[in-house]
């Protein structure tokens, strides 16, 4: 699978301002009152339009605030389900494929990569049904190899049909693996959310309605990067004591 030639997943040209050191306390206060909100059963969509309004936020900076947030019971729930980076005593491991590569490759490539308050990693990234390997995307998988570590069982890389080059990408995942340390199979399959979420697998994925429903979810993007810490990393979702009453600590956010 060739990459393009100078083709990056990088930052969006507005990034640079939307998520500046100034805005990271009021996008914080406004995903922390979105959740109060979600908590309390409001609907996502109106209360995603209510904060918004109020700070005055851009359509980038409340698809970020909408991605970090998320009420008390998931953030719970997913809490209690979220496996330490420790072995996983063989048991089998299914991936979301492009859910976890893209991620990495955002971050590989000086993109904003946002944690929300459940912990997981997202990117602001959008394939609209077309992926294309990028420079990174070599570099991303070989960083996904981290897994070896913590003694999987089988593990298996889902990609969705639909998306265009699922099947190259499908390939490239299979003649690394075996270099890697990893025999993973890569299965390209219609809806990987549906199979993702029946799975008794551990699952690896950022996406919230799989996350809600799978048994036990592993952060592996957290984990690969450790090793490549993300140029900016956009602290979304920790809280802090005092927040319910406005007192805002100084914002985490990491610029390269």
């Amino acid at each position: 699978m060739r990459p393009a030639d100078t083709r990056h997943r990088g930052p969006h040209p507005a990034d640079t301002e939307l998520f500046a050191p100034q805005w990271v306390p009021v996008l914080r206060r406004a995903v922390a009152e979105m959740s109060w909100l979600l908590t309390r059963g409001y609907p996502p969509g109106g209360t995603l339009k209510l904060v918004g309004d109020r700070y005055a936020l851009t359509e980038r900076q409340r698809w970020a605030v909408g991605r970090a947030a998320c009420p008390d019971e998931q953030y719970h729930l997913r809490t209690a389900k979220q496996l330490p980076a420790a072995d996983l005593g063989g048991r089998p491991v299914s991936i979301d494929g492009f859910n976890l590569l893209i991620t990495l490759e955002t971050a590989l490539s000086g993109g904003v990569v946002l944690r929300g308050r459940d912990s997981a990693l997202r990117d602001l990234s959008s394939i609209h049904g077309t992926y294309r390997a990028v420079q990174e995307t070599d570099r991303a998988i070989r960083l996904a190899a981290a897994l070896r570590h913590l003694n999987p069982g089988p593990v298996r890389w889902l990609l969705d049909q639909p998306v265009s080059n699922s099947g190259r990408l499908a390939a490239r995942l299979r003649d690394l693996g075996p270099e890697l340390g990893l025999p993973w199979t890569a299965e390209v399959v219609m809806n990987p959310d549906h199979v993702l979420a029946a799975a008794t697998d551990i699952v690896v994925t950022s996406d919230s309605v799989v996350l809600d429903r799978a048994g036990s979810w592993l952060n592996l993007a957290a984990l690969a990067l450790e090793a490549a810490p993300p140029r900016w990393l956009l602290d979304l979702g920790t809280e802090w004591p005092g927040h319910e009453a406005g007192r805002v600590p100084e914002p985490r956010i990491i610029l390269g």
